[in-house]
């Protein structure tokens, strides 16, 4: 089932609070534990959307991918411009982790910096879809 999953930064050094300024609204497809569901995304991954908002940077609109190789055979990545390579960020271990309220994921910029982010929103998509921010 697709979910609307809304991450923001967690604390860091430079945010010891962490930053609702900085995040991502991710419109996924999760199984029944919070996990990315892998056969799900291949039927319905035109409906998997990303808003990237980040202070003093703006909006980005991509999708989220999943392509082979990586950790556990396969990695999921942000793309937003699917026909140019280079501007992808990858999810570091995404295919283990849970995407549940307080959980946290850690994200690579297309620069290949780690952030971490908390997770502090699931909702089914019918109730959220990616692009607000709340």
């Amino acid at each position: 089932m697709l979910h609307h999953v809304t991450l923001h930064l967690a604390r860091n050094k430079q945010f010891p609070e962490g930053s609702s300024r900085y995040g991502y609204d991710i419109t996924a497809p999760l199984d029944a534990e919070g996990h990315l569901d892998q056969d799900e995304w291949a039927v319905k991954r035109d409906h998997c959307r990303v808003r990237r908002f980040w202070v003093n940077e703006g909006e980005r609109q991509g999708v989220l991918v999943h392509r082979p190789g990586g950790a556990g055979g396969a990695t999921w990545m942000i793309d937003y411009n699917q026909g140019r390579l280079g501007d992808e960020e990858a999810g570091y271990r995404l295919h283990q982790h849970r995407f549940a309220e307080g959980e946290y994921i850690t994200i690579e910029d297309d620069d290949g910096k780690p952030f971490t982010f908390q997770v502090v929103s699931v909702t089914p998509a019918e109730r959220g879809r990616a692009g607000e921010h709340r």
